[in-house]
């Protein structure tokens, strides 16, 4: 087969989400399909010796420009240039005019949702309208759908009034540099970044759906009681949002609490996690949630939400909490911050739970997809039987 594999922004310096999913795709498919021709396109940036090209796989760099003009004309035309038998776009979108079958990794469709989370930074309302537009027509064109939970597959057959046998649940996986951490690099890290001593860590940031507010309100609780003794560890935010937050709670003297430390890279993040008490993930909708696995495979205590994909993802591992309840979640951070017996419980369930999540498994579920795409076959029974993990 000639495989075509949409990866627009994997080279990009600042990796995140469906970038590091694309990526860890990618690598797991080099290591182990040698059969089969891959042509990964690309646009051109900074990192680009994130990956290298073999004798079956082939770097296609396109030309940079706007993000639908890319995809709607740039990249079917690069695809059929090449002669590839499938196209597998990674990342929602997909052209529609094109002839080539086309599988889409549709990570999850909250941007089609009347649930008022696609709000955020200008760039983010542009591509939500984009993916609005997009979705619904690359949905029709497809061969078939990747998702990466039950809960997202439900959501978009419904939506969608798709065949249950159309929509495939392939789970993200958790990267090998959280497992195989290198001790000896934390204290370098927390020196570099300046860490707190006593932190929780926050992946939070401008999109709704991360539970922003939420979590500043509960912040605000915790002083007003007097019991906000740690500092909130937030990654790449921007300090004039995080001011305009609290003052629309009305409470700045939160901001004494919050470390912000920029961006760090995917290298990098195994040190922030370890050094923490816990990992906070309260959002409001997630289709899958990578980052409870990699706090998982770092120790860390996980408190998480009790609704979407997260219950499926953390399994018997987390401490679950309603996100939309400030002293829920307040309550549920100072017990665990004081429990000791239930830290190390979360932590020993967390390393077995982490652990049936790999993305090797993702690649052999996407590569059985890619072969039965060309056959015509159903791979339902290869999912349900090698790939999912327990309930």
């Amino acid at each position: 087969m000639k495989i075509g594999i949409e990866a627009q922004r994997i080279f990009r310096k600042e990796k995140h989400g469906m970038d590091i999913v694309a990526l860890e795709l990618i690598q797991q498919l080099q290591v182990i399909d040698k059969q089969n021709e891959y042509y990964i396109f690309v646009k051109d940036d900074v990192d680009n010796q994130i990956i290298e090209e073999t004798s079956n796989f082939h770097i296609v760099k396109i030309k940079s420009a706007s993000y639908p003009y890319w995809e709607q004309v740039l990249l079917p035309k690069e695809a059929a240039r090449y002669g590839v038998d499938v196209l597998h776009c990674t990342s929602n979108t997909a052209p529609i005019n094109t002839d080539i079958p086309l599988i889409i990794t549709l990570h999850d469709i909250i941007y089609l949702e009347k649930l008022n989370l696609t709000r955020g930074k200008l760039y983010q309302i542009f591509g939500n309208m984009y993916r609005r537009w997009n979705v619904p027509l690359a949905v029709k064109k497809s061969s078939c759908i990747v998702t990466v939970s039950e809960y997202e597959k439900n959501r978009i057959t419904q939506y969608f009034d798709l065949p249950a046998d159309h929509v495939h649940t392939i789970y993200n996986g958790v990267g090998e540099n959280f497992k195989n951490y290198n001790q000896d690099d934390i204290e370098k890290i927390k020196s570099k970044y300046n860490l707190p001593d006593n932190y929780v860590f926050y992946l939070g940031n401008s999109d709704p759906k991360k539970n922003m507010i939420g979590v500043m309100n509960t912040l605000s609780c915790l002083r007003k009681a007097g019991n906000l003794n740690f500092q909130l560890l937030m990654l790449d935010v921007n300090k004039d949002y995080l001011t305009k937050v609290a003052e629309y709670i009305g409470d700045t003297e939160i901001l004494k609490n919050i470390t912000i430390c920029g961006y760090v890279p995917n290298n990098e993040l195994p040190a922030i996690y370890s050094l923490a008490k816990i990992f906070l993930y309260p959002s409001l909708r997630e289709s899958f949630g990578i980052p409870i696995l990699e706090a998982m495979a770092c120790r860390t205590p996980v408190i998480t939400s009790n609704t979407s994909s997260m219950p499926e993802v953390a399994g018997d591992a987390a401490v679950f909490i309603n996100p939309n309840n400030p002293y829920d979640m307040g309550a549920a951070i100072l017990n665990l911050l004081n429990n000791t017996p239930l830290q190390e419980k979360l932590v020993q369930r967390g390393l077995k739970r982490c652990m049936e999540f790999s993305w090797k498994k993702n690649a052999l579920g996407i590569l059985k997809l890619y072969e039965g795409v060309l056959k015509k076959e159903t791979v339902n029974s290869y999912m349900e039987t090698e790939l999912l993990p327990s309930r």
